[in-house]
């Protein structure tokens, strides 16, 4: 129990100090009750309409994207960490995974998957 003494400290600290600050914090914002800001948000449309309404499929289109995106970033992360370790076979890898990503994010731009109109 006596090593986990400093845990114990640490999790109690961040714990007050995140309490305090959220305190502070709804004290001190204004709380002003608004029709638009209490509705709900529908993917951009507006939300008093018919439910069966179509929609526009790039939102899902540029989520869908950026998760890719993401996780594809993710992966350069470890590899950065370790690049000096690496022999060449590993670094010739990271370049080949870094040219499809270009590959593939020039392809969507090209396609005007990004764009908004």
């Amino acid at each position: 129990m006596k090593e986990y003494l400093y845990f114990y400290i640490y999790f109690l600290l961040c714990l007050f100090i995140s309490i305090f600050i959220y305190k502070i914090a709804s004290n001190l914002i204004l709380k002003k009750k608004d029709i638009e800001k209490m509705s709900t948000y529908e993917c951009g449309f507006f939300p008093f309409e018919d439910a069966r309404n179509t929609f526009n499929v790039k939102f899902y289109l540029i989520s869908i994207l950026f998760i890719i995106f993401d996780l594809e970033i993710v992966y350069l992360f470890p590899w950065a960490l370790i690049l000096i370790k690496l022999n060449f076979f590993g670094i010739i890898i990271m370049i080949f995974f870094l040219i499809v990503l270009t590959i593939g994010f020039i392809y969507e731009w090209s396609k005007k998957a990004l764009d908004w109109e």
